[in-house]
């Protein structure tokens, strides 16, 4: 959810509310999709990234409520494996009630509002997801929870979904995270970063997640393949003993290009 002013399987109609609404939400071009084999998901299940945004009717763990979930799953490459879900959840009605002007106006813009007195119950969407999960994730404890901001995310997932939040692992992705420490480290990748227009809608929202945290990968990273061994260790070494590691990777690369060069 961006509701901040500064800034088991499912029955059928579980199914229908789930997939009419995943073409408008990420269109063909907007996704790297990749269909899988069952054998090929097998082997990359314990690379797969489980990304999720929800949408509530306020940040107040005591009183507020779940309207809206989305899951995608990608591989360690952050290629999106599907077209993902997204599933609209009936709030009860004194969280509509309490729900501040901010929020309201917010989910009456996008939408959102006006769909949910047909959403689905909470232990019908916590299914939906779950099954979605488990497609891609078959072992308990294995995937992290991806997302933006996404401990605000896990708190009313723990409580309202806990099924969810008990089979993923107990690590995060955070993207805000990486985005805090390039504003810092790297202003010009932070500032220069891709304009978001989700709309506060909470499949168009993790999609520009996983697209935000492929810019920071390919503009704020090493790039591949990385550092070799060698100067990673030489790295590891100069900040045990102090150092901030980047005069040891000069020096350490320097000396792999002369070897290198020598041969």
């Amino acid at each position: 959810m961006r509701a901040r002013p500064d800034a088991c399987g499912p029955a059928p109609r579980v199914r229908a509310a789930v997939h009419t609404r995943v073409p408008v939400r990420v269109p063909e071009a907007e996704r790297r999709t990749r269909p899988l084999s069952v054998a090929l998901k097998l082997t990359r299940m314990n690379d797969s990234l489980v990304w999720i945004d929800c949408e509530m009717t306020g940040l107040d763990f005591e009183n507020d409520a779940l309207i809206e979930v989305a899951c995608l799953i990608t591989d360690g490459e952050l290629n999106i494996l599907d077209e993902g879900i997204d599933v609209v959840v009936k709030p009860p009605q004194a969280a509509l009630d309490g729900m501040g002007d901010f929020v309201r106006d917010m989910h009456t813009t996008s939408g959102l509002l006006d769909e949910l007195d047909k959403g689905l119950t909470l232990q019908e969407a916590e299914n939906a997801v779950l099954e979605h999960i488990r497609q891609y994730v078959r072992e308990p404890g294995k995937a992290p929870l991806c997302g933006n901001s996404i401990a605000t995310d896990r708190t009313f997932l723990a409580r309202d979904m806990k099924r969810i939040d008990e089979f993923l692992h107990y690590r995060m992705i955070d993207v805000s995270s990486i985005k805090e420490l390039l504003r810092r480290w790297f202003p010009r990748v932070y500032y220069a970063g891709p304009e978001k227009a989700g709309g506060h809608r909470a499949l168009a929202d993790i999609t520009e997640s996983i697209h935000e945290l492929r810019y920071y990968r390919a503009a704020g990273f090493v790039p591949e393949p990385g550092p070799s061994t060698a100067v990673a260790r030489a790295v590891a070494a100069d900040i045990t003993e102090g150092g901030d590691g980047k005069q040891a990777r000069e020096a350490a690369s320097a000396a792999e290009a002369a070897g290198l060069e020598e041969k």
